[in-house]
């Protein structure tokens, strides 16, 4: 049986048409671009198209608003960090459900003394509006907020929240990582001043990302040494990476005519097909706005991590959540706050689709998925504790 993979949230197989533009720049064009020499220029050359590759996907206005980095995490601390530096102030707003990489930079300012303000949700992770114009005050600095979440897929009113930010002259930071490829996304004309992409979750190659900062937004950076990006983010460039990020650009931009559509079918299709199995599931955001291949469902009497081993035994992947947060034992911070119980949020299990998708796998999927849960309800399937015991002995948990 060949693999079902079901969790494109978390990566994103490399794309064929990637690699191949990727490929020259690993073995014949391994020149340097700050080198002078034919070779160097030949690299500078790759970064500049990457570079504009990359702008247009994100619908920038201009090819130097593109700083390329290590991935999403990086551009999301230089974001932050870069914004609480420039403005001298001491608040940060953010949402309570973001990705860890704003999470965690956000605790560790907190021990630094700066205020963080998280913004709660509702039941459906829709963000409160409201709660985040009252949170403004004259000492915040920036407003963090996730463009889509990684779990549930709920996407969140940036252009509201950005409408926010202006009229109070802070500075607005996105995380579109799970976003970026997903939807479209249009900076030129927006009120977001820094936005974070990531190239493996959009068929391309991991360890690259990009920050986007708008022309004439203050920046500071986060990693200095030489001169390169403009002096924004020093460190020799990852060519073949940004090669491979700015081909994913282009690639993924077509696919957008009509990829989200596709993907919106699979995903109702999907959540229809499990309804009509089984009883007991809870699809997480089902009335929120949501990115198309993203479905996050809670199963009433299932524990997910027991769930999930018995679907990887059938070659067939998913996840319980953020794969920066996997082996964490806690509940989810997302779904806590959107309400849900412990014993509710420890049954969740994210299945999300992509590209090489097809609706046959979908099928397949749905069908599996009620054998497997009729059998753990029935008390015939392994316990969790038996997964837990033999995957410790085999060094997994």
């Amino acid at each position: 049986m060949s693999p079902y993979y079901f969790d494109y949230n978390a990566t994103t197989p490399l794309a064929p048409e990637v690699l191949r533009e990727m490929e020259p720049y690993l073995t014949r064009h391994f020149g340097n671009p700050s080198s002078f020499y034919q070779l160097g220029r030949a690299a500078n050359r790759a970064l500049r198209q990457a570079r504009k590759l990359t702008a247009s996907l994100l619908g920038a206005a201009d090819d130097n608003e593109i700083i390329f980095t290590s991935g999403g995490t990086e551009s999301n601390n230089t974001a932050i960090r870069s914004a609480l530096s420039i403005s001298g102030k001491k608040q940060i707003l953010t949402s309570a459900v973001e990705h860890s990489s704003v999470r965690n930079v956000a605790g560790q300012l907190r021990k630094e003394g700066y205020q963080i303000t998280e913004i709660g949700v509702d039941a459906q992770g829709r963000l409160n509006l409201e709660q985040l114009r009252e949170a403004v005050s004259d000492q915040t600095a920036v407003i963090s907020l996730m463009m889509a979440n990684n779990e549930t897929g709920v996407i969140f009113p940036v252009e509201e929240a950005g409408k926010i930010a202006k009229e109070k002259g802070i500075f607005f930071h996105v995380d579109a990582v799970q976003a970026a490829g997903k939807i479209p996304l249009h900076l030129k004309d927006s009120a977001v001043d820094f936005l974070s992409v990531s190239a493996h979750k959009f068929y391309g190659p991991k360890g690259v990302g990009v920050l986007y900062v708008k022309k004439g937004t203050g920046f500071s950076p986060l990693i200095s040494g030489g001169s390169q990006e403009r002096g924004r983010r020093a460190g020799t460039e990852n060519v073949p990476g940004i090669v491979g990020l700015g081909a994913a650009s282009e690639w993924i931009q077509k696919e957008l005519r009509e990829e989200p559509a596709r993907l919106k079918k699979l995903q109702v299709e999907f959540e229809t097909a499990i309804r009509s199995r089984v009883s007991g599931v809870t699809v997480s955001g089902e009335r929120a706005d949501r990115l198309p291949n993203t479905s996050h469902l809670r199963w009433e009497g299932i524990e997910a991590e027991t769930l999930l081993i018995a679907l990887d035994q059938r070659e067939i992947y998913a996840s319980s959540g953020s794969a920066c947060m996997s082996g964490s034992r806690r509940p989810s911070h997302v779904l806590k706050a959107m309400g849900c119980t412990d014993e509710a949020a420890a049954s969740a299990v994210r299945f999300s689709f992509g590209k090489y998708t097809t609706e046959k796998e979908i099928q397949f999927l749905a069908e599996e998925l009620s054998r497997l849960v009729t059998h753990l309800r029935s008390g015939n399937g392994k316990s969790h504790a038996h997964f837990s015991e033999r995957f410790a002995k085999e060094g997994v948990l």
